[in-house]
């Protein structure tokens, strides 16, 4: 029986290739790639010749048979288009596949461009929570993001390009107007980190925008003040408004406003009225 690696590939430049990343590539019977004309462009530059097969968001459930078929005759080698796999990018099904099946699964670490920013944002690192991409639908991003309004850990998320300033925009709009560095190409010869708040934010970047993505937002920060009545309406109407169902928007209002949760219970019954 081969090992599954778990192959942390560059995020950009191709010096962050880890020489133990190079020989696993190098000695692997078989590479499964996200994208196997980015693989195929980075084993023409290390001069690496191992076969590759697909196997990406649309084909992973169907290639997982194949591959792991592969995998009891020699070592097989897990790449996503860039980073680490499995982390907003196919990899979980054949890595739990693979342990279900008693293959042994071995990482070998590279660059990821989440803890990449959170590094370099100068916000909090002792905690905090990764997203993943947001919601392309403006309705379900806001959901998303009154989810999270109450969370005091830095946030951290990537999204498309052509999606930042909408982003940006829902983002003020429910969580306010926060610390947050934008990174941008991250290890590229184009790299760029905006640092500051997110109405800035909204400034500098225009709908041109091009590049990887990681947006870094800070956490809530608990007020000293419970909120008034208005502003609990306002909260549950919002929520409610994106689609929380009333005991999600109540639970989301209570651990952001410091009311007592009977009573927000309450306010949420009487707008249904």
């Amino acid at each position: 029986m081969g090992t599954l690696y778990v192959v942390g590939t560059p995020i950009g430049n191709l010096e962050d290739l880890s020489p133990r990343a190079l020989r696993v590539l190098r000695e692997a019977s078989l590479v499964a790639a996200e994208d196997t004309r980015k693989t195929g462009a980075l084993f023409s530059r290390f001069d690496v010749h191992t076969p590759l097969t697909s196997y990406f968001e649309h084909n992973k459930l169907t290639k997982l048979d194949a591959i792991l078929e592969a995998l009891g005759r020699g070592d097989v080698a897990l790449v996503s288009e860039a980073g680490m796999p499995g982390l907003s990018d196919p990899g979980y099904e054949l890595i739990r596949a693979a342990i279900e099946a008693g293959v042994p699964v071995v990482p070998i670490p590279g660059p990821v461009a989440a803890i990449t920013a959170l590094v370099v944002s100068g916000l909090p690192t002792d905690g905090f929570t990764f997203l993943g991409f947001l919601p392309r639908k403006a309705s379900d991003r806001k959901r998303a993001l009154h989810e999270v309004a109450a969370e005091r850990r830095t946030l951290v998320f990537y999204e498309a390009p052509h999606r930042l300033t909408d982003c940006l925009d829902d983002i003020e709009a429910v969580l306010g107007d926060r610390p947050i560095a934008v990174a941008r190409e991250l290890t590229k010869l184009y790299e760029e980190i905006y640092r500051g708040t997110v109405h800035g934010a909204r400034e500098h970047f225009s709908d041109d925008v091009r590049g990887e993505v990681t947006l870094v937002v800070g956490g809530a920060i608990e007020e000293a003040v419970a909120w008034d009545e208005g502003r609990v309406r306002r909260a549950l109407s919002d929520a409610l408004t994106h689609g929380m169902d009333r005991k999600e928007a109540v639970r989301h209002v209570t651990q952001a406003s410091g009311w007592p949760r009977r009573q927000v219970y309450r306010l949420a019954t009487q707008l249904d009225e």
